[in-house]
């Protein structure tokens, strides 16, 4: 009896690896899940390195104008300087293994979940960590002398009062104003239950305070932006107490439990990133069975305590 000729799935032209497909559509699916769930990622600075273990930003203090009397030298003036250093942690992954006897037996596809469930992961941890990184950079002193420092308000009733939500997030943006801070790229980060509170409140859409009827509506259950900062809502704004948490950097371990919203610039924290999302996928025959692998390579550090504000309740 002759061998049937498979048609591989896989293979690019019918040669070559036979899994050579599935691999681009895993790490296409990982890194879709990625980019959905992040928050953080499009709303801070990332620079891009291609070597080394760290990258440097520079931080500069403010210029003075005096007017000229006739005749008199002019000589300049000193205008501080100073550096900030984010160091690559170390090397982040989120693996999945599918036996091939449970594979089998299983009548779905579940690939294509776990390259979504590992992209997620990834996602989940990048933004909590640039969210840590936001809320200690809001806490922080200034970086120069003639520089404010970051911003910490209090509000005992930022957990549970949508209307104390809305005017604390506007108050922010007037904060950032006197620090000279830029409008356009402005963020404020709350968790879902936070975010409904202020969509209830009604402030934000409401027909008699807002010119614009676009801004956001009960029926959608969404705002837009207040005080032309752009609202998010996310899971990943953490609120526990980290001071303990030796599953990351200890430079990020502080309590968060009262924390209730971030607003910053996306000048704010900066993120040096040597390897981008990837992922990898190889058969292991001594376990008989596929390993799957999201991983990145990425650091992050605070640039501008000025340009944040943390919300919180105590």
């Amino acid at each position: 009896m002759a061998n049937s000729t498979p048609s591989r799935l896989g293979q690019i032209n019918a040669a070559g690896d036979v899994q050579a497909l599935f691999l681009k559509v895993f790490s296409g699916e990982v890194l879709t899940a990625f980019d959905r769930v992040s928050a953080f990622r499009p709303r801070h600075t990332v620079r891009v390195i291609g070597s080394g273990k760290s990258a440097q930003f520079p931080a500069t203090g403010l210029a003075q104008a005096a007017y000229h009397v006739p005749g008199t030298e002019i000589l300049g003036q000193t205008i501080r300087a100073g550096e900030r250093i984010i160091t690559i942690d170390d090397l982040l992954v989120a693996p999945a293994f599918i036996s091939n006897i449970d594979e089998a037996m299983n009548h779905y596809d579940v690939r294509s979940i776990y390259s979504n469930e590992i992209g997620q992961a990834l996602a989940r941890t990048y933004d909590q960590n640039v969210a840590r990184v936001g809320l200690l950079n809001a806490r922080g002193a200034s970086i120069l002398d003639d520089i404010s420092g970051g911003t910490v308000a209090i509000d005992a009733n930022y957990a549970t009062d949508g209307t104390k939500l809305w005017q604390g997030i506007f108050n922010a943006g007037i904060t950032l104003d006197t620090k000279d801070i830029p409008q356009d790229g402005r963020s404020a980060f709350l968790r879902p239950v936070q975010y409904a509170l202020v969509v209830m409140s009604e402030k934000p859409i409401n027909r008699d305070i807002n010119m614009e009827h676009t801004n956001g509506s009960l029926q959608q259950g969404n705002v837009n932006s207040i005080n032309s900062i752009e609202i998010v809502k996310t899971n990943n704004l953490v609120n526990a107490n980290d001071t303990a948490n030796t599953d990351i950097p200890a430079s990020r371990r502080a309590d968060f439990s009262n924390t209730y919203g971030l607003v910053q610039h996306k000048s704010a924290v900066g993120t040096v990133q040597l390897q981008d999302v990837t992922s990898e996928s190889a058969y292991d025959i001594r376990r008989q069975g596929t390993l799957m692998v999201g991983k990145y390579l990425v650091g992050h550090g605070s640039l501008r305590p000025e340009a944040g504000v943390e919300m919180r309740t105590a």
